[in-house]
């Protein structure tokens, strides 16, 4: 669903254009009316990053959160994700362009066809689906204020990009994310929608890979969060189960506290061989659903 707080709660901290512009928010209307008659552009739902509106404290709270997670990721994060992070040119020194030559997305598409691209806000699950279905990733762009490094309610773009978008430069995870992406948009059952929401929180958000006989982290919830990746890596109070994506699709689970429970895949093969499987059973009920119709 769309936040649409999102803006009030970074008052003060950017340039009001980036997110209350009239481009932010006909895009912000579009997108919570994506997949109704008249609204099915997900061209529509994106905006331009004016990047003139980060302030001196939102690129220091930048590279602060950069310099600090990066420490500690070195030896405890995915190799695929440190690959992918180099392979995009993500820098401490400033915020990520999203837009022209200086931009991650000049790198990213020429590797795997992937694109980061602005929006104003969480975007409601129809047109996030949509976006990745082409392999467009729907990214926040307002930066978290200093006040509020080690926490944040929503996403802003240190979560989005710097924990998510170095995956999306590795071909394997791209295709998962693409057929998760087609697969949810392919389903209107109420059952797939809430396992796939489910799947993307245990893996896409929260997900553990195993390599070279340790755990690392991949998951972007824990990869930008420094007191979630301890915990995730340290606790005792964490029960880390072998992946299993029927049982990743079915787990509970709550957002306002530490995860006590994650999934360890062995390879990022994984994950998209059993995302296929499961895109394919998808397609299957809606042909079989569309000929019972007919």
């Amino acid at each position: 669903m769309a936040d649409n707080s999102g803006p009030s709660k970074f008052a003060g901290s950017l340039n009001s254009a980036m997110i209350d512009g009239p481009e932010a928010q006909a895009a912000l209307e579009y997108a919570m009316h994506f997949g109704e008659p008249g609204f099915e552009d997900v061209e529509r739902i994106f905006i331009t990053q004016h990047y003139e509106g980060y302030s001196k404290e939102n690129q220091e709270a930048w590279t602060t959160l950069f310099d600090r997670q990066m420490e500690f990721l070195e030896s405890r994060a995915s190799q695929t994700y440190l690959n992918g992070a180099r392979s995009i040119k993500l820098s401490r020194d400033r915020i990520p362009h999203l837009h022209g030559p200086e931009s991650i997305n000049h790198h990213l598409t020429r590797l795997t066809g992937w694109r980061s691209r602005g929006v104003p806000g969480l975007a409601p699950a129809k047109a996030f689906f949509a976006a990745l279905a082409q392999r467009d990733f729907a990214t926040t762009i307002v930066m978290r204020p200093k006040e509020s490094l080690n926490y944040l309610p929503e996403p802003d773009i240190f979560h989005d990009v710097f924990g998510h978008v170095p995956l999306h430069a590795d071909p394997v995870f791209g295709e998962f994310l693409q057929t998760y992406g087609k697969a949810a948009s392919a389903t209107s059952n109420p059952e797939h929608i809430k396992r796939m929401g489910t799947l993307f929180w245990f893996t896409v958000e929260f997900g553990l890979i195993r390599e070279g006989g340790n755990i690392k982290l991949y998951g972007s919830g824990l990869i930008s969060s420094p007191a979630e990746s301890r915990h995730a890596l340290e606790s005792s109070d964490v029960e880390r189960r072998p992946f299993d994506l029927e049982a990743a699709c079915t787990t509970p689970y709550e957002i306002d506290h530490f995860q006590p429970i994650l999934y360890v895949l062995e390879s990022f093969d994984q994950l998209r061989d059993a995302m296929n499987r499961y895109a394919e059973r998808i397609l299957n009920e809606n042909a079989r659903l569309r000929s019972t119709v007919a």
